[in-house]
């Protein structure tokens, strides 16, 4: 199968699409494709926006269960995510069932082809132009009579499926790369943590007498090393406060305030927000932590992120910060925490929003060797780290590049920049294209 331009075009008179191979059409949707709203009156498998993958129109399973009415589809119907964050969602339905929450079941005529349409609703320019119609300020979502307005290209039915199969084909082989670097990614992910988890655990001489630590899951640790509470290590263990957000001339001062959304395992060097001195003055719970203080969100969605200072700042409450080390080297101790972060998180108390106290983590006793010690153990893995993060990077930019190429390669063939000259055999099955009077 050979790739090319076609041979003439026209202009589609749609800003989105701009010209369309010469013998395509240009519809709107609501004339190919009909808005279906009959609610579910039977125990219908339920199907909602966690069950479809963003992107590639894949259906996940889950353990989930939906209450709520929902609008009954069938085999061969399109759900549309129509709420934005989830407008890169959209499945072609393979089984009868219920549309639970926000989705637009289309159920397409006989001149649109169901994969064909199920690709063109997720090509970029299509995603573009929807999400730039939603409304509502807090969960914005398209309306079917925008979408069904929009004017969409129609090659000719065999064409359409000709282009599926091609995409179809392409994007499997693009997804199964994508499978193997992201795999490459967890095994990397897993030596990193084997070396912190060896370090801070063992350190660095295998042949040093051990003992038992008296703490179940670390075992036995080096014979010198001692087991102190990180109240022992640290002169100042704290948290803060959020300046009330009414009075803007508690904000835009020249003092960085830390949010949790800044934890990203990273040294902080920049934050979003500043706060004034007024703001310092006013509120006693805020105080300002120096460079090389450790942070650790204690709850809500971020619970165990952690990051280190890189200059001075004050935090807001849902930060714990360690300041002014005694026995510790700051850093030693934050590779400890990025080992013991899987054991803090399921010792966390909490259900819908779990959260680390702050005087739970006080408590924490850690095996600690002698300063030097812990100092060499932190060069050690900031230098076998460094060289997995240098390899994790150029990993995760080859999964964008691939991601980026399907997503181009959607488009360009669904909008008729490139033409699929070879046409798949037609006997070939073709179950999801439902050809509907």
């Amino acid at each position: 199968m050979t790739i090319s331009v076609y041979p003439e075009y026209k202009e589609s008179g749609v800003p989105w699409l701009g010209h369309v191979p010469e013998h395509w059409e240009v519809k709107r949707l609501k004339y190919v494709a009909t808005l279906i709203t009959r609610k579910s009156c039977v125990d219908e498998q339920a199907v909602a926006l966690e069950n479809i993958e963003s992107w590639t129109a894949r259906y996940l399973a889950t353990d989930s269960e939906f209450e709520g009415d929902g609008v009954s589809f069938e085999s061969g119907d399109i759900l549309f995510g129509k709420l934005r964050p989830y407008l890169a969602k959209a499945w072609l339905a393979e089984f009868n069932g219920t549309a639970v929450g926000d989705f637009h079941v289309l159920r397409l005529r006989n001149v649109f082809d169901g994969r064909f349409a199920c690709y063109l609703l997720l090509s970029q320019g299509y995603i573009s132009l929807i999400d730039g119609s939603t409304f509502g300020a807090k969960m914005p979502r398209v309306s079917w009579e925008f979408m069904g307005n929009t004017v969409i290209p129609l090659p000719p039915f065999e064409e359409q499926r000709a282009i599926a199969s091609f995409l179809d084909r392409k994007t499997a082989q693009i997804d199964e790369l994508i499978a193997k670097k992201e795999a490459l990614l967890k095994k990397l992910d897993e030596k990193r943590t084997a070396i912190i988890t060896q370090a801070v655990t063992k350190g660095l001489d295998p042949s040093v007498p051990m003992k038992d630590s008296g703490v179940e899951w670390i075992g036995k640790i080096p014979e010198h090393w001692i087991v102190l509470k990180i109240t022992h290590g640290f002169k100042t263990i704290g948290s803060g406060t959020t300046p009330k957000s009414d009075n803007s001339d508690f904000y835009d001062g020249n003092i960085p305030w830390v949010t949790t959304s800044e934890l990203r395992e990273t040294v902080i060097e920049n934050t979003t927000q500043n706060i004034s001195i007024d703001a310092f003055q006013t509120h006693s719970a805020l105080k300002i932590y120096p460079t090389g203080s450790i942070v650790i969100a204690m709850y809500g969605a971020t619970i165990g992120r952690l990051g280190i200072l890189g200059v001075d700042a004050t935090v807001n409450q849902a930060c714990c910060v360690f300041a002014q080390p005694a026995t510790f080297v700051s850093v030693f101790f934050y590779y400890w925490l990025i080992m013991r972060k899987p054991i803090l998180l399921s010792q966390s108390t909490g259900g819908g929003q779990p959260n680390l106290s702050l005087e739970d983590l006080k408590h924490i006793r850690i095996p600690t060797p002698p300063i030097e010690e812990q100092q060499a153990i932190a060069e050690h893995i900031e230098k076998k780290t460094a060289i997995i993060d240098r390899q994790r990077a150029q990993v995760t930019e080859a999964i964008q590049r691939l991601k980026e190429y399907r997503r181009s390669l959607i488009t360009n063939a669904v909008t008729g920049n490139i033409q699929i000259t070879a046409y798949y055999n037609q006997g070939t099955n073709h179950a999801n294209s439902r050809r509907l009077e």
